[in-house]
């Protein structure tokens, strides 16, 4: 099948470059083809986030989306900040914060919600949507470029045999590729590492954020209250803290991000999270209602001077697949939908002047000079600083960095990231075990009962979608020398080390996987590889 232009990925990044594309075709009375694959099983199936969503990239692709039914209808109307220690805490004024951290004029709601209205959008242009299609490699012309991609095939056995459902990807040929897969995608990984994309950039930096979705009794309600904490139950060496955001109908979306590069290896974040809830800051929120969602996801931390080389030849990266996350703020679709728009605009404007599969440098240029990139560029500095210094240091650093960089931006010093995230973790015999609470099963939860309620589904008749590279390294060296962190910092009791009378052996549960890619980052020997399951298995997050 041949397009004008293949995206992979349905998220905003995808779905705002695809709308572009044929916002562009219709001013000028042309035609554009635009296919999008999505490995969900829907669109907005397999997105996650808190949200709080600066609406300048909606603004931007559909000046009316008020007026269209988008989504987004609860205005943030309070803005608290608080650092906790374990016993109380300490609200820190607003006006102290740099003016990009104040979140007057965004909307809290679900980032899910409204990809499944951009796919509407979408759609309703003329853009071909395939959700339950996974893509799993690139094709790759004689000269190195990117011709298109080939999806996953469907109905293969556990043992690599073709069940009767069989049916064999299909390749999809585009002038022009964008991946838009989101933190860690898969594809993209191994195309920034082929085509050395992050040769100048250095590595990229991951957080793991989980969230649930609590329904609250309706006078503890207060739609448009947004909370974010750092601190307690955290180390000051461990960056992350939680948010806590009131939306809709009496809903609550309440989450903990920890960031990846933290060093004990008998860190669980799971457990941090629910026992971050039981903080009387977090709890006066939920008491009294009930959880009914849970996911987590991996996000892209790194920042500007993390961001590898936006296009080569025949594709572009936008989105989270390149790190337009803004980590302060803890905000990325609005950085995901310019960046597809300006992707989209450069490969119409190459289509139209007769090119096809040569390098977007266009892309490259809009971005470098955008106001994506002015905003990313005054809080470049938050996340080395906070590694760096840890938490309370860190952060008043990282702040007068963002003041500085606001009244003078002409301020041209960036802080490198040292390492990847794999790299940070201590040895078990230097770190401490950590004695998490059991759970209450009000606030706090077990993870099997979570991954329940995030309706993840995988054929147990499939081939296992988490690779080791060497089946030997979880037991033989990662159990000795780390405590074999998998069966800790995975969300879903994904990684087991089961002990069977003198023998010990390490299960891999890949039915329970909800796609967060934690694993793929934060293994120590880098010896998981996620890949792609079949087309439309994983997560399905409702409201989320």
């Amino acid at each position: 099948m041949e397009f004008d232009v293949v995206i992979v990925g349905a998220g905003p990044a995808g779905l705002a470059a695809a709308i572009r594309l044929k916002q562009l075709a219709a001013e000028q009375g042309k035609e554009v083809s635009v296919v999008v694959l999505e490995k969900g099983s829907e669109v907005g199936a397999h997105i996650l986030s808190g949200a709080v969503v600066d609406p300048v990239g909606l603004d931007k692709l559909i000046p009316d989306w008020r007026d269209q039914g988008a989504p987004l209808t609860t205005a943030v109307t309070e803005d608290r900040f608080y650092y906790l220690g374990e016993a109380g805490d300490v609200r820190l004024p607003n006006l102290f914060m740099p003016p990009l951290m104040s979140n007057h004029g965004c909307y809290t709601g679900t980032s899910g919600n409204l990809t499944k209205w951009l796919g509407e959008q979408a759609e309703a242009l003329g853009v071909e949507i395939y959700p339950g299609i996974s893509v799993t490699e690139a094709i790759i012309g004689a000269g190195g470029e990117i011709e298109g991609v080939i999806t996953g095939d469907l109905g293969v056995a556990r043992d690599g045999s073709r069940k009767d459902s069989y049916t064999p990807g299909i390749a999809l040929l585009g002038k022009y590729t964008f991946l838009a897969e989101g933190a860690r995608g898969s594809l993209s990984k191994q195309l920034i590492r082929k085509y050395d994309l992050d040769e100048d950039s250095g590595p990229q930096k991951f957080g793991i954020g989980l969230k649930e979705l609590w329904e609250i009794p309706a006078e503890k309600h207060k739609p448009g209250l947004v909370q974010h904490t750092m601190g307690w139950p955290l180390d000051d060496k461990t960056g992350g803290g939680s948010f806590l955001y009131h939306f809709g109908d009496n809903l609550v979306s309440v989450g903990f991000v920890v960031h990846l590069d933290y060093a004990n290896p008998y860190l669980n974040p799971f457990k941090e999270f629910q026992r971050s809830k039981l903080h009387p800051r977090i709890a006066e929120h939920l008491e009294g209602g009930k959880r009914i969602a849970y996911g987590a996801r991996a996000l892209t931390e790194g920042g500007w001077q993390a961001v590898p080389q936006l296009a080569f030849p025949g594709a572009a990266l936008i989105g989270c697949a390149a790190g337009f996350m803004n980590v302060p703020r803890i905000k990325g679709s609005h950085n995901a939908m310019l960046s597809g728009m300006m992707a989209a605009e450069a490969a119409y404007a190459a289509i139209q002047a007769g090119r096809s599969r040569d390098t977007l440098v266009e892309y490259i240029g809009a971005v470098e000079t955008s106001s994506m990139a002015k905003e990313l560029k005054k809080v470049r500095n938050v996340k080395p600083l906070w590694s760096r210094f840890g938490t309370r240091l860190g952060v008043m650093l990282g702040g007068i960095d963002m003041w500085l960089n606001t009244i003078f931006p002409f301020l041209g010093h960036t802080l490198k990231h040292k390492k990847a995230d794999y790299a940070s973790l201590r040895p078990a015999a230097k770190s401490k075990p950590i004695d998490y609470p059991k759970p209450d099963n009000a606030l706090s939860f077990d993870i099997l009962s979570s991954v329940f309620l995030s309706n993840t589904n995988h054929d147990e008749d499939e081939p296992v979608h988490l690779k080791l590279t060497d089946p030997s390294i979880p037991i033989e060296q990662n159990l000795p020398e780390f405590a074999e962190p998998a069966q800790r910092y995975c969300p879903a009791a994904v990684y087991e080390v089961v002990e069977e009378g003198d023998t010990v052996r390490f299960q891999i549960n890949a039915q329970n996987c909800v796609h967060c890619k934690t694993c793929d980052v934060k293994d120590p020997a880098q010896n998981i590889t996620w890949v792609p399951p079949e087309g439309g298995d994983g997560p399905n997050y409702a409201n989320m």
